[in-house]
């Protein structure tokens, strides 16, 4: 089947269609932009020309590359054009009935040898081919919005799916300068499944009024160095489009509790407010978010007489204050009868923390004044097991080792996907490296436990990774 790819098909012209079709034609591919409506393959051509010359203008593009890249892409109403395509990529709408009807059609229109994809975000690569004449030369090439800049490209195998056509496409993609991963044909792939608890868990923290949303997205995005804050992200996003993701993949996964879809953010979208397009979301735009009021300066006649430091604990006379293992501040002051605060992890210099309800007011000023004399920035939330980033760095390692485990992907490519995907600032499974599993799975074992939810069930892969861990240290 191997053949060299001359010809790319792109089957839409849409905003993923003709930032495909970009790649490609700017790459060298001669392209096939195929699209029932003239006027919207009119209407691309413009918007990339467009593009293109603001970047000569910019200096980034020469004129004559710019002219090259252009030439190169045909606009075609007929389908049957699509004949001479050695690869076909469907962009098209996100409906399964749809798709397989138009890759039947594919499968006789084009050459045997011809490849057949689709850029789907979530539909079945299996049950796309189903029907289709040869259909191991189906297979998934999902590119991420907008296609001309993200770098990451998901491979995607249905059940048929043949190893020379991943190989194939895979050298392909890093011919066009993306980076492929390969993957299984499941719900989400790879970066839609595996990123549901980082739009989830903040989600789950509005709901239970830890704090404010622009606290919420702070947290995130300063202490656990996340691009951008959940909340803020699903607003560009589109809360309907992030909603309608979230939703497909619960029920695809047979309404599994980790992918339980928010009660707060369908209001938002039953309200028709979809975020920045709309310009009101979590947010108002164009606006955005609040300035976050940190805490204020506690004086110093708040200063502890006594500190000791130790690992994961301070002790300040009476106070401890602690890195969550995912128990509130409250019942850890509880076990120990102590005046806890409990901080969140943060790699600068801003920090969440939460104080036990039985702490009286001086007592949890003595962990905030220390802080600050460590040129912390502190947010002070409700009193919530795991806090902020602990719990959705760890919901991410789980659903990562889970994803591993089940045979989507590799452990080197979830978690190249999860950084270029989704810029995280590092991947899932390198995360629960560095964290250590066994930390990991206190913190799950701890707010399942606070919950009583199969949500946070650690997962097969995590137990025995931080059994493993526990041998080493021994």
């Amino acid at each position: 089947m191997s053949q060299q790819i001359r010809t790319v098909a792109v089957i839409g012209s849409g905003t993923m269609g003709a930032g495909i079709a970009e790649v490609a034609a700017m790459a060298g591919q001669q392209v096939l932009l195929h699209d029932i409506s003239a006027e919207a393959m009119s209407r691309a051509i413009a918007a990339l020309r467009s593009r293109l010359e603001a970047r000569v203008a910019k200096g980034k593009l020469s004129a004559e590359a710019c002219e090259r890249g252009l030439a190169r892409i045909v606009p075609v109403t007929d389908i049957a054009a699509l004949a001479a395509a050695d690869l076909v990529i469907e962009a098209a709408a996100e409906n399964l009935d749809i798709k397989k009807a138009l890759f039947i059609q594919l499968g006789e229109i084009c050459q045997p040898q011809a490849l057949l994809t689709s850029n789907t975000s979530s539909i079945s690569i299996t049950a796309i081919a189903a029907g289709v004449k040869h259909p191991e030369r189906v297979a998934g090439l999902h590119f991420f919005n907008p296609a001309p800049v993200m770098k990451l490209v998901e491979v995607v195998s249905g059940v048929a799916t043949s190893d020379e056509v991943v190989t194939q496409l895979s050298q392909c993609v890093l011919a066009w300068g993306k980076q492929p991963v390969h993957c299984q044909s499941t719900p989400g792939f790879i970066v839609n499944r595996v990123a549901r608890p980082f739009y989830a868990e903040a989600w789950r923290a509005l709901e239970e009024q830890v704090a404010a949303p622009e606290v919420i997205d702070t947290a995130l995005r300063e202490a656990g160095r996340f691009p951008m804050g959940p909340l803020a992200l699903t607003d560009l996003i589109g809360q309907d489009v992030n909603f309608a993701v979230t939703c497909s993949v619960f029920n695809a996964f047979w309404q599994e509790r980790r992918f339980l879809p928010s009660l707060v953010q369908q209001e938002l979208v039953l309200a028709g407010r979809y975020g920045k397009k709309t310009g009101q979301g979590v947010y108002r735009w164009p606006e955005g978010a609040a300035e976050v009021a940190f805490y204020p300066d506690v004086p110093a006649h708040c200063k502890a007489s006594q500190t000791n430091k130790e690992r994961d604990v301070v002790t300040l006379d009476e106070v401890l204050l602690l890195e969550t293992t995912g128990e509130t501040a409250q019942a850890a002051a509880t076990r120990l009868q102590r005046p806890v605060v409990v901080m969140d992890r943060s790699e600068s210099d801003v920090v969440v923390i939460a104080a036990a309800a039985s702490n009286r007011l001086e007592e949890s000023e003595k962990a905030i004044h220390w802080l600050q004399q460590q040129g912390k920035k502190v947010l002070l939330v409700a009193d919530y097991p795991g806090l902020l980033v602990w719990r959705t760095v760890a919901m991410l390692v789980n659903e990562a080792l889970d994803a591993l485990q089940k045979g989507v992907a590799s452990e080197a490519d979830i978690n190249i996907a999860m950084r270029l995907g989704v810029n995280y600032p590092r991947g899932p499974l390198q995360w629960g490296e560095l964290l250590g599993w066994q930390r990991v799975l206190e913190v799950l074992e701890n707010l399942q436990r606070h919950y009583g939810e199969e949500r946070y069930r650690p997962c097969s892969l995590l137990r025995q990774r931080a059994l493993l861990e526990s041998s080493y240290e021994s």
